[in-house]
């Protein structure tokens, strides 16, 4: 009995030591400033930037000198802090990279069959439900990304826009035109 318990001590020493070892060894450097562009996105992993999430649009910002002004979610604040953070000029968002107005999922619960297709595609968890029963949305918890629209196979998912309120209204980013004086 002593005996097994000493060769089982002995054996975590060393298997401790071993990870250790390869801990240290084996170690991945990350790029603290593409840590810090990651941490100001929204985190919706949404794809509307173009890059299939916030981390590698976080380094095509860092690396590959990528625009700051294309992430609809993040809209404005998220721009105007990575411009801060990276010493860039702000740029206000356009085209297909214009900031949406705020709206959220709705689920008709009388059409809703439970094939939960929209909790696995809802990147925040926003949409409570369970397999062949009704499922319905979290209104806090729900960013507005239009992921979990696509998925449903009875088109149950409408997106509704919120009426703007004091709460919801923000100041639209000045855009002042530049000239050039010789």
């Amino acid at each position: 009995m002593i005996t097994t318990i000493i060769t089982l001590g002995i054996l975590a020493g060393l298997f401790g030591l071993l990870l250790g070892y390869a801990a240290i060894k084996f170690k991945i450097e990350g790029d603290p400033v593409v840590d810090k562009v990651d941490a100001i996105l929204p985190q919706q992993q949404c794809g509307k930037c173009g890059y299939p999430g916030c981390k590698p649009y976080a380094e095509a910002v860092v690396v590959k000198n990528e625009e700051i002004n294309r992430c609809p979610p993040g809209g404005e604040t998220a721009m105007l802090a990575i411009a801060n953070l990276l010493d860039r000029e702000p740029r206000p968002l356009e085209g297909e990279y214009q900031e949406p107005p705020l709206q959220l999922a709705v689920i008709d619960e009388s059409a809703c069959i439970g094939c939960t297709l929209c909790i696995k595609a809802c990147p925040v968890d926003a949409i409570l439900g369970s397999a062949k029963h009704m499922h319905t949305v979290i209104d806090q918890e729900c960013t507005g990304c239009e992921l979990c629209v696509a998925p449903c196979p009875v088109d149950c998912i409408t997106m509704m826009i919120v009426p703007q309120t004091t709460t919801t209204w923000k100041w639209p980013y000045p855009v002042i035109p530049l000239v050039k004086t010789e």
